[in-house]
Parts: C-alpha cells; structure tokens; sequence
C-alpha cells in the first residue's frame, strides 16, 4: 500500500523550494535552489524573480519525482503571499501557485494555501524541537529577513497561527542591510553565510553598537554608514562585518526585552534567513531566557513549514 504524503512549495524572493512531509510529519525531502544574481548586485526584480522560478521549478520537481515512489500526496500545500494579511502580495509567490494548481490538479487532490510568513514560522518551530513547547500558548516570534523584519505575537489557532505584528523595523529590512554591507565589503549575494565566516576572523575589539529602538520598532538604515565608516577608519573588513551583525543582535535583543516588558515573560522563536547566522543567535541565546532557534536548513527560506501547514489541516479536516 503506497504512502501517504503531503507536498510544499515555496517561491520566496531569494529561493525556490519544495519539501515532501510523511502523514506522521516526518521530513522526507527539503529541496531548494537559489535565484542567480548578478555579481555586485543586491537582489532581484521580481519579473527577473518570477522568471528564475520558472526556471527551477522543473529541476526540483523532477528531484521529487523520483521521492514520490511509493508514496501518495493526499494534499499540496502552497504559499500564496509574504504574510497573512488581505493586502498581502508578491509576484514572485505567482510562480509557487501556478505550479501547485497544475501539479493538485493533475493529481486530483487539495490545494490549501498558506502565508510565507506562517510557513517560516512553522518550519522554526519544527527545527528547533520547540512544537510540543509552544504548542496551544501564545509567543513572541521575530520574522527576520531579506524581505521582513517583524516582531510578532502570535496565538495559537487550532493547528495554525493567529499573527499580529505588533514591531519592526521602520525603513531597512535586516537581511538587506546584511547584502549591502556584504556587497560593499567585496561578497557575492545573497551575503550572509559570507559574512558570517568574514566575522569569524575578526580579532579586534568590536566597537559597542548604539542602535536604534523605540519600543517594538527599530531603524536599520543607518547601520550602512556606520559600518562604512569603520571599514574607512580601520579598513578591517573583518571588522565591519563582526560589527553589522552585533548591531544585528543587540537591535533584536533590545526589541526582545521590549516586548516582554509589554506582553509579560513569553517565549521567544526566531525564524527567517537571517536567524541561520550563528553569531547572532549565540549573542541572542546568552542574553534572553526561554528563546528557540532552528537550524540553518528551517531558518533561511524552505518549503517544509508549508508542507507540515498542509499536512495538519488536511488532517483536521478529513
């Protein structure tokens, strides 16, 4: 008797993903390829996105294919846009849909969609063993990426979220401010597995950073200029890019404590891309009680929080 599966697809701004779960939640698949960029540049349009989507899907797809034997999808899952909110929309996120529809179609099985947002939450709570901890209490999770920098409080709702964004930053996204520094001190994009490792051979005493918080809100688009002035004063790239990612964490940590301050002692899960950066969760993890991180595979962009989305409402409902 073949297999029950169910099946996720992820078409982010920076990656293309889709992951295959089991009908007991286990992780059988987590494949991905990024988006080509140009050398020197900082990202993508999104027609360029969609394009690159288009591109992989097939190669993907056909990976899946052959983990596919055996098995039987009873539902696709699909992330439909950046957060779950009506105004909520990307192009990029097109490309996912359009593939799922075909593939549910051709297989005659549910279609179920579902926010980017709350599939990176899911795959964080999946990663860091943290989905029996939090499951049925509220807590706070910080969405930090290329795309977002959210402070969230989330509630549980049935075998999904109720999401509020209650902070964040005003201007610059974290992981942007991670590619520009990262393009300026000489990295291909997208910068931060590079950085990190250019962090990691920096033996000089990192200039304590003074950010920028008021309340659950921050401001990241001066750190550009700061870090620009320290490689220009000291021209230690090392430096630089040790410094970008403690301003990171300290502007975290202080949002954090804010939060708790407001909302009482909750736990805290940290997803989205820039939270696969050791550095930062260490300086986070020594600051904060009660704090959960996912490892680098269900931190950065990936198709499995949308496919364990999927497998828990169909199996609610059927």
């Amino acid at each position: 008797m073949a297999e029950a599966c169910y099946i996720g697809i992820d078409t982010s701004n920076y990656t293309t993903s889709v992951a295959l779960v089991s009908a007991k939640g286990e992780i059988l698949a987590n494949l991905k390829r990024p988006l080509p960029v140009r050398s020197g540049e900082c990202g993508l349009r999104q027609s360029d996105a969609v394009f690159a989507h288009v591109r992989n899907l097939p190669v993907l797809m056909q990976e899946l294919e052959t983990l596919l034997a055996g098995r039987t999808p009873c539902a696709i899952g699909v992330s439909a846009k950046p957060r779950d909110a009506e105004d909520s929309y990307m192009p990029c996120f097109l490309a996912g849909v359009a593939a799922a529809e075909a593939m549910a179609a051709g297989l005659h099985v549910p279609l179920l969609r579902f926010s980017h947002q709350n599939g990176h939450l899911m795959a964080a709570l999946h990663g860091a063993g943290a989905s029996e901890a939090l499951f049925g209490r509220p807590f706070g999770a910080f969405h930090v990426s290329g795309g977002t920098t959210e402070l969230l409080y989330v509630r549980p709702r049935g075998l999904d979220f109720s999401v509020e964004k209650v902070g964040g930053t005003a201007d610059l996204n974290a992981g942007q401010a991670v590619d520009r520094i990262g393009v300026m001190l000489g990295l291909d994009f997208p910068c931060g597995p590079a950085l990190e490792l250019l962090a990691g051979e920096n033996t000089a005493r990192v200039p304590k950073p003074r950010v920028s918080v008021k309340g659950m809100n921050c401001n990241l688009s001066g750190l550009e200029n700061l870090a620009r002035a320290l490689l220009e004063k000291s021209g230690d790239r090392a430096l630089s890019a040790a410094y970008t990612l403690d301003f990171i964490a300290q502007t975290l940590g202080t949002m954090a404590e804010n939060f708790r301050a407001e909302h009482g002692p909750l736990p805290l899960l940290f997803a989205g891309g820039v939270m696969s950066n050791r550095r930062i969760t260490a300086a986070l993890a020594a600051r904060l009680p009660e704090v959960f991180f996912a490892p680098p595979a269900y931190s950065a962009d990936n198709a499995v929080g949308v496919a364990l989305l999927c497998r828990a409402r169909h199996m609610a409902e059927n």
